[in-house]
């Protein structure tokens, strides 16, 4: 009803109530009764006329109403139905019960949509359907933004759910960080020492074969190789194919493997990758120390250094040991002076320090107060495992060489130095708080370069191929000048260590090691005296052959699990890993056991088996034949841990 219509319709109503009551005093009035009734009869039937013309034009309305309301709803329809993007509607079971001619088209044709759960169409989170970013899905190569709206206002159970198709953006997205360069460092491993008995010719034609398998390689990219130097190349190329090399887990290690140099070396490579930096130089800048990491853990490995961190891939071989000492003369050398300018000198290992951290400990602290500057061996005496070696050397020397972490704490001032030994994780320090306390440090290690490594430190004297700490210390000694001589005890004290990490010469023995141990026996190291300080109770052998009774094989290893816990289990435990590697067909070998709220793993192997990478992956480390971990776990978890990581080792091992 239009508005000057209800206007007149009012007006005309007032004018007929008022005349009726103007006619009914009329009517009653004896002068005018005649003229008054029929007055009153002409405003009866106005008002009459008036009421019928209001129910017609109502009615009237109510058609028209009707018609526009047909006409807007055949219009909402036919938009949806030809909206220009995919759109479904569903019911409270997610069941497409309508679609438009888009979703149709491009998604799904009506044969198959309707009735269908729309879950099958993708794998949606629902959750993130109906919120205001939505839910992103890929049907038939293409992606889409999906948003549910649910119909809240007339009660009803369905919801539209539109499709917003992003493919193009996606693809440039795509396309963009498949095109992103990365940088990539290929170095030979040991080359000097790999070369220095060839022939001319040899060289010539391992040069050749190392160009040849760089050029062969790389060839099927889009990238550029430069050889840099005679072992070392620099490569750029999209990271599509740095992809590919990851999944495949760097085959160039085993290709460069099959270059041989005469009858028995082979060639290996380290490989450090960049990829992720916000540009060019800092890609170039992660490759560096993905390198780094590498050399640090033996080589032959391919380290890939992200802004999140680093990825390892490789590993395999035990390494080429170096025969040069040049490195550890000007290591010697720069000690000596950093030596004399601090006030006194703290040595400490890692925590539960063994014979070889403590024994490296004690020969390094031997050397230093030869020079004149007090140094002495921070050592927990409750939680360790060399308390046979700490008790003879204090029967031997007449100064004590031992002090508590807590008393060398209260001792530190702004030129204390702290040498760090045997391990380069401050996380395994003895001590941490004294790390922290020390301005100076210097590290002194053996262990396969872990990504969490000491930082700042003046000196970081770091061999990988050495045997142990004990053996680098050996070599030190050799270059601090002869009024720094060892005692016999001292002496003793660094065989100690060396024996222990190669199980009485057998395992990581290079030359180096038959040198040290030479140079210690000059010295008045008396082997069978060594040999007493492996000795054990008769608790700690019975502990040792109940982990042995206990052991399972697992897919060639043998895993033993601790049904008790005694102080002697932190003795048992490695010496039982070891001797379970003497069962047929086990290749490696990882003893279990609860020790102060933890769950410690000894791990060992005959170097077929990496078990550094096992317990690297449970937050541990070590090395390829001799590693550990520790976890904060029950001792059934961690074992399924355990498996779990030992499955993946072996999985990843054989993909290759």
């Amino acid at each position: 009803m239009k508005k000057n219509n209800t206007a007149q319709y009012l007006v005309l109503t007032v004018i007929a109530l008022t005349a009726l009551i103007a006619s009914w005093n009329m009517y009653r009035s004896p002068d005018s009764s005649q003229f008054g009734l029929v007055l009153f009869i002409v405003a009866v039937l106005g008002i009459v006329a008036v009421a019928i013309m209001w129910v017609v034009n109502g009615i009237a309305l109510k058609k028209f109403i009707i018609q526009r309301t047909k006409e807007i709803t055949q219009t909402e329809k036919e938009s949806l139905l030809n909206f220009p993007a995919p759109m479904v509607i569903i019911d409270d079971a997610k069941q497409i019960v309508w679609m438009n001619r888009d979703f149709d088209k491009y998604v799904l044709d009506e044969m198959h949509a309707y009735k269908m759960y729309i879950g099958d169409l993708a794998d949606f989170d629902f959750n993130k359907l109906y919120s205001d970013e939505g839910d992103k899905i890929r049907v038939n190569n293409k992606y889409y933004t999906v948003k549910a709206v649910a119909n809240k206002n007339t009660g009803s159970n369905f919801s539209l759910v539109y499709f917003d198709d992003n493919t193009e953006l996606h693809n440039m997205t795509t396309e963009y960080l498949e095109s992103r360069p990365a940088v990539m460092l290929v170095a030979v491993d040991s080359y000097e020492e790999l070369m220095q008995d060839s022939r001319e010719s040899e060289k010539a034609k391992v040069s050749a074969q190392l160009e040849q398998l760089m050029e062969t390689f790389f060839d099927s990219t889009t990238g550029v190789v430069r050889k840099l130097s005679s072992s070392r190349f620099l490569v750029v190329l999209e990271y599509r194919y740095l992809r590919t090399m990851i999944e495949g887990r760097f085959p160039i290690l085993d290709k460069a493997r099959e270059i041989n140099i005469g009858e028995r070396m082979t060639v290996t490579l380290s490989i450090g990758v960049g990829n992720g930096g916000k540009t060019l130089a800092e890609n170039a800048e992660f490759a560096r120390q993905g390198l780094d990491m590498c050399f640090g853990r033996g080589g032959d490995q391919a380290a890939v250094k992200t802004g999140d961190g680093f990825e390892f891939y490789g590993g395999v071989s035990k390494g080429v040991e170096k025969q040069t000492k040049v490195r550890t003369r000007i290591i010697a050398n720069a000690l000596r002076e950093l030596v004399g300018e601090s006030s006194r000198v703290y040595i400490m290992g890692h925590s539960m320090a063994d014979l070889d951290a403590i024994g490296s400990a004690v020969g390094l602290c031997a050397l230093i107060r030869r020079l004149g500057t007090p140094a002495f061996v921070a050592v927990d005496p409750n939680r360790n495992l060399s308390d046979q070696l700490i008790s003879y050397i204090r029967s031997k020397q007449s100064d004590e060489f031992f002090v508590s972490p807590a008393y060398a704490r209260d001792n530190v001032d702004e030129d204390t130095l702290l040498v760090i030994v045997d391990t380069h994780n401050p996380d395994f320090v003895d001590s941490p708080e004294l790390l922290k306390m020390c301005g100076k440090t210097v590290v002194i290690d053996h262990h396969r370069r872990m990504v969490k490594a000491i930082e700042n430190s003046v000196i970081f004297f770091h061999e990988p191929m050495a045997s142990s700490t004990s053996e680098m210390v050996a070599e030190l000694a050799q270059y601090f000048g002869n009024e720094c001589k060892l005692t016999a005890c001292e002496a003793e004290a660094l065989l100690a260590g060396i024996m222990l990490d190669t199980k009485n010469f057998v395992m990581r023995t290079g030359v180096r090691t038959f040198e040290a141990a030479a140079f210690l026996r000059k010295l008045g190291a008396d082997t069978v005296s060594v040999k007493n300080l492996f000795s054990s109770s008769i608790e700690t052998y019975q502990q040792k052959s109940m982990l042995i009774t206990n052991a399972e094989i697992y897919d060639n290893c043998a895993v033993a699990t601790a049904r008790a816990t005694s102080p002697t289990m932190r003795i048992a435990a490695p010496q039982a890993a070891d001797e379970l590697l003497g069962i047929d067909g086990v290749k490696a070998s990882f003893v279990m056991y609860e020790d102060g709220g933890k769950v410690q793993i000894s791990a060992r192997s005959l170097g077929g088996f990496n078990v550094q990478l096992v317990m690297e992956a449970l937050g541990g480390g070590g090395h390829q034949t001799m590693a550990g971990a520790q976890m904060t776990a029950t001792l059934r978890d961690a074992k399924h841990l355990l498996l779990d990581a030992i499955d993946d080792y072996i999985e990843k091992s054989t993909a290759k």
